[in-house]
């Protein structure tokens, strides 16, 4: 069952929902259903489809964010560089426990003891008693000799191998970029489309980041997807750098024993809350609805566990981009959080993780906001912003009611679409505290986040316009008729 949705109406919920479109989701009226369904935010995955199918996929979703006057996000994920074997001369081959097996430089066809291997950077990389996971980690090898043109091994785990198979090393960094030719030509191409947000794969090292946000030069947010167990050694490190953060399970899943990822996904979470910065939880998460309308308990369980561990967005992939139920995967999502979120015990479990401010005006402001909420029953936070650093930092304390984003940058409104509880609204500025106080009640009449009688917390700074300046913490309370004789915001 679909969830309406109005311009200015928050949804029922405060984490929100990431979907990824595909060839079952990409039409301009699925588009249109999966948002009324739920979804916040939309990922283009840049690993398939062609520029002119993420093209439209943009198209449609600024038409469906001017119809309901509602700004929403895109992200745009790179591929990143992937590993692979060459071909075999049968196509196929069966590798078996016990027997060695080498890659090497020479390009020709190879059998069930060789095959080539063009990656040049793994040859130097690579030491003997380091594995080698092909195909997905179902086959696994460790090695026993390396130079720079041949790598000799011993097969651990056995099985069918054929062309082109994905190749991983979970034990070294590899001395790779994590952008690729075709990550550069899709970057350029997506903050051409004006996209709000660019996932970069295959991040090990915090430098990883610095390459991709140069060429980015502010015209998107940054996600670090953290998919390789080195990037986890450097974890705080690399969060800092980014502006979120995303836990790539499936990739995790690959390269760690499937008992590991658990904890990594809490300690990335806790690491991302700690340091204000948005994290999403990725992969498989209702992965049977592919196929079917209805998810595993055990998958409604995973998902409810990101939302109580206080993941700011939780996200489709295939599920929604070619499965037969987007729409449906969407409504579930949605109908769990809402229950998550509803549980009495929800707000003790989600303030687990100590976030501690920061020696600033602007953080001491966000964690008293965050008290003031409690302390005097408040119905929500209206937050003034320009770069939307202040929102971040009062989601940041996960306070208890909705927090209501006015801002007059409508890609600020756009990349606050992955903050934990916010609802953005691009509005125009304000000149003067009065006229502060008076929008912000209007706004949340409005939104329907508070009404006649409700406490509000105010936040803006002064001088009104110059971001990173958030100094005012006003509390005031509303008076049903204050909708009358508004001007258009």
């Amino acid at each position: 069952m679909s969830i309406k949705t109005s311009a200015l109406e928050p949804r029922q919920r405060k984490v929100r929902i990431l979907a990824t479109l595909g060839p079952a989701s990409r039409s301009p009226e699925m588009i249109e259903t999966l948002f009324i369904a739920g979804a916040d935010a939309f990922r283009l995955n840049m690993s398939h489809g062609d520029h002119a199918d993420h093209a439209a996929s943009v198209v449609a979703i600024r038409a469906l964010e001017k119809k309901y006057n509602r700004p929403t996000t895109i992200l745009a994920d790179l591929q990143g560089p992937k590993l692979r074997v060459g071909t075999f001369a049968e196509g196929l081959v069966t590798l078996r426990k016990g027997e060695t097996f080498v890659l090497d430089r020479d390009p020709t066809p190879g059998d069930a003891g060789r095959v080539h291997l063009r990656h040049k950077e793994i040859y130097q990389a690579l030491r003997p008693g380091e594995r080698l996971l092909l195909d997905d980690g179902k086959l696994v090898l460790r090695v026993t000799e390396c130079d720079d043109q041949r790598i000799e091994t011993i097969v651990e785990v056995g099985g069918p191998l054929s062309n082109h198979k994905g190749l991983n090393v979970p034990d070294v960094v590899v001395p790779l970029a994590a952008l690729t030719e075709k990550d550069r030509l899709d970057l350029a191409f997506a903050l051409e489309q004006g996209v709000d947000w660019i996932a970069l794969s295959f991040v090990q090292r915090p430098d990883d980041l610095a390459e991709a946000r140069k060429l980015v030069g502010g015209r998107a947010a940054l996600l670090a997807k953290l998919e390789k167990p080195a990037a986890i050694d450097r974890l705080e490190e690399i969060v800092e750098m980014a502006d979120a953060v995303m836990v790539a399970r499936g990739d995790l899943g690959v390269e760690l024993p499937p008992e590991k990822v658990p904890p990594i996904q809490k300690r990335i979470v806790a690491a991302a809350r700690t340091l204000g910065r948005p994290v999403v939880v990725a992969t498989q998460m209702l992965e049977s609805m592919i196929k079917a309308p209805t998810p595993t308990r055990a998958e409604v369980s995973d998902v409810a566990t990101a939302i109580y561990d206080g993941a700011d967005a939780i996200m489709l992939s295939a599920e929604s981009a070619a499965g037969d139920w987007p729409e449906e995967a969407v409504a579930m999502m949605d109908r769990i959080a809402r229950t998550v979120e509803s549980d009495p015990a929800y707000f003790a479990r989600v303030h687990f993780t100590e976030t501690r401010p920061d020696a600033t005006t602007a953080d001491a402001i966000a964690s008293a906001a965050a008290r003031i909420v409690d302390t005097v029953s408040a119905a929500t936070i209206v937050c003034y912003t320009s770069s939307g650093g202040t929102v971040r930092r009062v989601s940041r304390e996960r306070p208890r009611v909705p927090m209501l984003a006015l801002t007059p940058k409508l890609e600020t409104a756009r990349r606050l679409g992955l903050v934990w509880g916010t609802h953005a609204v691009h509005t125009r500025d304000i000149a003067s505290f009065e006229e502060m106080v008076a929008k912000a009640r209007r706004m949340a009449l409005r939104a329907r986040v508070a009404k006649g009688g409700d406490p509000v917390v105010l936040m803006a700074g002064v001088p009104f316009g110059t971001p990173g300046a958030t100094n005012v913490l006003h509390v005031v309370r509303l008076r049903g008729d204050e909708l009358k004789n508004y001007h258009a915001d």
